[in-house]
Protein backbone atom coordinates (compact mmCIF):
# COMPACT_ATOMS: atom_id res chain seq x y z
CA UNK A 1 0.00 0.00 0.00
CA UNK A 2 0.66 3.29 -0.68
CA UNK A 3 0.52 6.40 1.90
CA UNK A 4 0.19 10.26 1.24
CA UNK A 5 0.97 12.49 4.30
CA UNK A 6 1.12 15.96 4.34
CA UNK A 7 0.67 18.91 6.98
CA UNK A 8 -1.14 22.35 6.47
CA UNK A 9 -2.05 25.14 8.81
CA UNK A 10 0.13 25.94 11.51
CA UNK A 11 3.25 24.73 12.56
CA UNK A 12 3.62 23.14 15.58
CA UNK A 13 6.48 21.42 17.18
CA UNK A 14 4.46 17.87 17.26
CA UNK A 15 4.61 17.85 13.57
CA UNK A 16 7.96 16.30 12.78
CA UNK A 17 7.88 13.45 15.10
CA UNK A 18 4.25 12.52 14.29
CA UNK A 19 5.31 12.11 10.66
CA UNK A 20 8.09 9.88 12.00
CA UNK A 21 5.90 7.94 13.70
CA UNK A 22 3.41 7.05 10.47
CA UNK A 23 6.87 6.32 8.20
CA UNK A 24 8.05 3.73 10.81
CA UNK A 25 4.65 2.02 11.97
CA UNK A 26 3.90 2.01 7.95
CA UNK A 27 7.19 0.56 7.36
CA UNK A 28 7.11 -1.77 9.56
CA UNK A 29 3.73 -3.50 8.44
CA UNK A 30 5.24 -3.75 4.69
CA UNK A 31 3.94 -0.44 3.21
CA UNK A 32 5.53 2.81 1.54
CA UNK A 33 4.95 6.21 2.57
CA UNK A 34 4.73 9.20 0.27
CA UNK A 35 5.20 12.62 2.03
CA UNK A 36 3.58 15.60 -0.04
CA UNK A 37 5.37 19.25 0.17
CA UNK A 38 3.35 22.34 1.20
CA UNK A 39 -0.22 20.53 2.45
CA UNK A 40 -2.81 20.79 0.22
CA UNK A 41 -1.29 23.14 -2.28
CA UNK A 42 1.28 20.38 -3.19
CA UNK A 43 -1.45 18.08 -4.71
CA UNK A 44 -3.02 20.81 -6.44
CA UNK A 45 0.40 22.59 -8.01
CA UNK A 46 1.39 18.88 -9.66
CA UNK A 47 1.17 18.65 -13.12
CA UNK A 48 0.76 15.10 -14.43
CA UNK A 49 2.32 16.63 -17.75
CA UNK A 50 5.82 18.08 -15.91
CA UNK A 51 8.03 15.60 -14.22
CA UNK A 52 9.26 18.47 -12.42
CA UNK A 53 6.09 18.92 -10.27
CA UNK A 54 6.12 15.55 -8.71
CA UNK A 55 9.67 15.90 -7.37
CA UNK A 56 8.91 19.14 -6.33
CA UNK A 57 6.13 18.76 -4.48
CA UNK A 58 6.54 14.74 -3.40
CA UNK A 59 9.43 12.64 -1.74
CA UNK A 60 9.55 9.54 -0.88
CA UNK A 61 10.21 8.70 3.02
CA UNK A 62 11.87 5.92 4.99
CA UNK A 63 13.39 5.77 8.23
CA UNK A 64 16.81 7.12 7.08
CA UNK A 65 14.93 10.30 6.24
CA UNK A 66 12.87 10.90 8.78
CA UNK A 67 15.59 9.41 11.36
CA UNK A 68 16.51 12.75 12.78
CA UNK A 69 13.47 15.29 11.69
CA UNK A 70 12.07 14.88 15.81
CA UNK A 71 14.46 16.93 16.58
CA UNK A 72 12.87 19.83 15.31
CA UNK A 73 9.95 21.31 15.63
CA UNK A 74 7.58 22.63 12.51
CA UNK A 75 7.08 20.41 9.74
CA UNK A 76 10.16 19.15 7.47
CA UNK A 77 7.47 19.04 4.53
CA UNK A 78 6.59 22.28 4.95
CA UNK A 79 2.59 23.56 5.00
CA UNK A 80 0.42 25.80 3.17
CA UNK A 81 -3.17 27.18 3.87
CA UNK A 82 -4.81 26.22 0.19
CA UNK A 83 -8.32 24.75 -0.20
CA UNK A 84 -8.17 22.90 -3.26
CA UNK A 85 -12.08 23.38 -3.54
CA UNK A 86 -12.12 27.11 -3.46
CA UNK A 87 -8.69 28.42 -4.83
CA UNK A 88 -8.75 32.43 -6.00
CA UNK A 89 -7.62 33.27 -9.83
CA UNK A 90 -4.53 34.48 -8.74
CA UNK A 91 -4.06 31.34 -6.75
CA UNK A 92 -4.62 29.05 -9.51
CA UNK A 93 -1.57 27.12 -11.06
CA UNK A 94 -0.81 28.36 -14.51
CA UNK A 95 -1.32 25.37 -16.39
CA UNK A 96 -4.63 24.83 -15.26
CA UNK A 97 -5.84 27.88 -16.96
CA UNK A 98 -7.80 28.42 -19.81
CA UNK A 99 -4.74 30.71 -22.24
CA UNK A 100 -7.57 31.31 -24.86
CA UNK A 101 -10.36 32.79 -22.00
CA UNK A 102 -7.90 34.03 -19.68
CA UNK A 103 -9.40 37.17 -19.45
CA UNK A 104 -12.72 35.96 -18.87
CA UNK A 105 -11.42 33.98 -16.28
CA UNK A 106 -9.88 36.71 -14.54
CA UNK A 107 -12.97 39.34 -14.46
CA UNK A 108 -14.74 35.84 -12.87
CA UNK A 109 -14.13 36.13 -8.77
CA UNK A 110 -15.99 32.78 -8.11
CA UNK A 111 -13.59 30.71 -6.27
CA UNK A 112 -12.60 27.41 -8.56
CA UNK A 113 -13.06 24.00 -7.08
CA UNK A 114 -10.05 21.58 -8.19
CA UNK A 115 -10.85 18.62 -5.92
CA UNK A 116 -11.39 16.54 -9.49
CA UNK A 117 -7.50 17.56 -10.17
CA UNK A 118 -6.70 16.48 -6.79
CA UNK A 119 -8.22 13.20 -6.65
CA UNK A 120 -6.74 12.45 -10.33
CA UNK A 121 -3.02 13.39 -8.77
CA UNK A 122 -3.76 11.04 -6.31
CA UNK A 123 -4.16 8.44 -8.88
CA UNK A 124 -1.46 9.41 -10.23
CA UNK A 125 0.70 8.87 -8.15
CA UNK A 126 -0.71 5.55 -6.88
CA UNK A 127 -1.51 6.76 -3.47
CA UNK A 128 -4.34 4.38 -1.87
CA UNK A 129 -4.81 6.12 1.67
CA UNK A 130 -4.02 10.02 2.71
CA UNK A 131 -3.20 11.08 6.33
CA UNK A 132 -3.32 14.76 6.30
CA UNK A 133 -2.35 16.27 9.64
CA UNK A 134 -3.73 19.85 10.05
CA UNK A 135 -6.91 21.85 12.22
CA UNK A 136 -10.33 21.93 11.34
CA UNK A 137 -9.45 23.78 7.95
CA UNK A 138 -7.04 21.65 6.38
CA UNK A 139 -9.59 18.37 7.84
CA UNK A 140 -12.02 19.75 5.92
CA UNK A 141 -10.81 19.42 2.83
CA UNK A 142 -9.89 15.77 3.52
CA UNK A 143 -13.54 15.27 4.60
CA UNK A 144 -14.40 16.47 0.90
CA UNK A 145 -12.09 13.97 -0.22
CA UNK A 146 -14.01 11.17 1.88
CA UNK A 147 -17.00 12.92 0.45
CA UNK A 148 -15.79 11.83 -2.85
CA UNK A 149 -14.86 8.51 -1.76
CA UNK A 150 -11.13 8.62 -1.59
CA UNK A 151 -9.90 6.94 2.22
CA UNK A 152 -8.56 9.70 4.22
CA UNK A 153 -7.01 9.04 7.90
CA UNK A 154 -6.86 12.36 9.51
CA UNK A 155 -4.67 13.31 12.45
CA UNK A 156 -5.82 16.65 14.44
CA UNK A 157 -3.43 19.17 14.87
CA UNK A 158 -4.03 22.45 16.47
CA UNK A 159 -2.75 24.35 19.35
CA UNK A 160 -6.44 25.46 19.88
CA UNK A 161 -7.20 21.87 20.76
CA UNK A 162 -10.55 22.62 18.69
CA UNK A 163 -11.22 19.94 16.28
CA UNK A 164 -14.67 18.54 16.43
CA UNK A 165 -15.07 15.06 18.03
CA UNK A 166 -11.44 14.99 19.36
CA UNK A 167 -9.85 14.90 23.05
CA UNK A 168 -6.33 15.75 22.21
CA UNK A 169 -4.40 17.70 19.42
CA UNK A 170 -1.04 18.25 18.23
CA UNK A 171 0.48 21.64 19.32
CA UNK A 172 -1.81 22.01 22.27
CA UNK A 173 0.39 21.01 25.17
CA UNK A 174 3.38 23.81 24.05
CA UNK A 175 0.66 26.25 23.09
CA UNK A 176 -0.67 25.88 26.75
CA UNK A 177 3.57 25.36 28.25
CA UNK A 178 4.44 28.17 26.56
CA UNK A 179 1.51 30.42 27.76
CA UNK A 180 1.74 29.61 31.07
CA UNK A 181 5.62 30.29 30.38
CA UNK A 182 4.78 34.31 29.31
CA UNK A 183 2.43 34.89 31.48
CA UNK A 184 4.80 34.06 34.70
CA UNK A 185 7.47 36.02 33.16
CA UNK A 186 5.26 38.97 32.64
CA UNK A 187 4.53 38.98 36.27
CA UNK A 188 7.71 40.10 37.09
CA UNK A 189 7.03 43.68 35.14
CA UNK A 190 3.23 43.93 36.25
CA UNK A 191 3.75 43.47 39.49
CA UNK A 192 7.01 45.91 39.47
CA UNK A 193 4.93 48.72 38.22
CA UNK A 194 1.61 47.91 39.74
CA UNK A 195 -0.43 47.31 36.29
CA UNK A 196 -2.88 45.23 35.19
CA UNK A 197 -1.52 42.10 32.83
CA UNK A 198 -4.20 40.87 30.15
CA UNK A 199 -2.26 38.00 27.98
CA UNK A 200 -3.92 37.34 24.20
CA UNK A 201 -3.97 33.80 23.43
CA UNK A 202 -5.15 30.98 20.50
CA UNK A 203 -8.44 30.27 20.36
CA UNK A 204 -11.06 31.53 17.26
CA UNK A 205 -13.93 29.30 18.55
CA UNK A 206 -12.52 27.77 21.37
CA UNK A 207 -11.42 29.11 24.92
CA UNK A 208 -9.17 25.93 26.09
CA UNK A 209 -5.97 27.79 25.33
CA UNK A 210 -7.14 30.60 27.96
CA UNK A 211 -8.58 28.73 30.39
CA UNK A 212 -6.04 25.95 30.76
CA UNK A 213 -3.45 28.64 31.22
CA UNK A 214 -5.30 30.85 33.43
CA UNK A 215 -5.79 28.13 35.79
CA UNK A 216 -2.12 26.54 35.96
CA UNK A 217 -0.42 29.77 35.89
CA UNK A 218 -2.94 30.98 38.67
CA UNK A 219 -4.19 34.23 36.71
CA UNK A 220 -7.48 36.47 38.03
CA UNK A 221 -9.33 36.52 35.25
CA UNK A 222 -9.84 34.44 32.30
CA UNK A 223 -12.15 35.38 29.13
CA UNK A 224 -12.61 32.66 26.74
CA UNK A 225 -14.13 32.81 22.89
CA UNK A 226 -17.28 31.08 23.85
CA UNK A 227 -18.89 33.69 26.08
CA UNK A 228 -19.36 37.60 25.96
CA UNK A 229 -18.39 38.89 28.48
CA UNK A 230 -19.17 42.82 30.05
CA UNK A 231 -16.06 45.16 30.02
CA UNK A 232 -17.51 47.10 32.65
CA UNK A 233 -17.99 43.50 34.90
CA UNK A 234 -14.60 42.35 34.52
CA UNK A 235 -12.62 45.63 34.96
CA UNK A 236 -14.87 45.57 38.55
CA UNK A 237 -13.38 42.59 38.89
CA UNK A 238 -9.74 43.03 37.93
CA UNK A 239 -9.81 46.30 40.22
CA UNK A 240 -10.86 43.77 42.92
CA UNK A 241 -8.30 41.34 42.42
CA UNK A 242 -5.68 44.03 42.09
CA UNK A 243 -6.53 45.85 45.56
CA UNK A 244 -6.58 42.27 47.42
CA UNK A 245 -3.32 41.38 45.85
CA UNK A 246 -0.16 42.54 48.22
CA UNK A 247 1.62 43.45 45.07
CA UNK A 248 -1.34 45.33 43.68
CA UNK A 249 -1.07 43.70 40.09
CA UNK A 250 -3.92 41.51 38.72
CA UNK A 251 -3.68 39.29 35.12
CA UNK A 252 -6.36 38.59 32.57
CA UNK A 253 -6.05 35.98 29.73
CA UNK A 254 -8.05 36.52 27.33
CA UNK A 255 -9.37 34.64 24.01
CA UNK A 256 -8.56 36.27 20.25
CA UNK A 257 -11.60 34.90 19.44
CA UNK A 258 -13.60 36.55 22.53
CA UNK A 259 -15.90 39.53 22.17
CA UNK A 260 -17.68 41.77 24.17
CA UNK A 261 -21.44 41.73 24.51
CA UNK A 262 -23.20 43.09 21.40
CA UNK A 263 -19.88 43.05 20.03
CA UNK A 264 -17.98 41.38 17.23
CA UNK A 265 -14.49 39.41 17.07
CA UNK A 266 -11.82 41.62 15.73
CA UNK A 267 -10.80 40.60 12.60
CA UNK A 268 -8.58 41.76 10.15
CA UNK A 269 -6.67 41.24 6.13
CA UNK A 270 -8.39 39.34 3.74
CA UNK A 271 -9.93 36.49 4.18
CA UNK A 272 -7.79 32.92 3.72
CA UNK A 273 -8.71 30.10 1.33
CA UNK A 274 -11.02 28.79 4.02
CA UNK A 275 -12.96 32.09 4.97
CA UNK A 276 -10.92 33.33 7.96
CA UNK A 277 -9.60 37.04 8.61
CA UNK A 278 -6.14 37.56 10.88
CA UNK A 279 -7.46 37.86 14.31
CA UNK A 280 -6.00 39.57 17.16
CA UNK A 281 -6.12 43.12 18.86
CA UNK A 282 -9.46 42.40 21.55
CA UNK A 283 -6.37 42.19 24.20
CA UNK A 284 -5.52 45.65 23.30
CA UNK A 285 -9.17 47.47 23.25
CA UNK A 286 -9.79 45.42 26.45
Amino acid sequence: MRIGILTGGGDVPGLNPCIKAVVTRAQNEGHQVIGIRRGWGGLLWINRDDPDTVRKYTIELDRNIVRTIDRTGGTFLHTSRTNPGKVKFNDEPDFLKDPAHLDAEAEDNRLRDFTPHVLANLEYLGIDRLIPIGGDDTLSFGERLHREGFPVVAIPKTMDNDVYGTDYCIGFSTAVTRGVQIIHQLRTSTGSHERVGIVELFGRNSGQTSLVCSYLAGVDRAIISEVPFDPERLANFVVQDKESNPSNYAMVTISEGAHMIGGKVIEFGEADAYGHRKLGGIGTKV
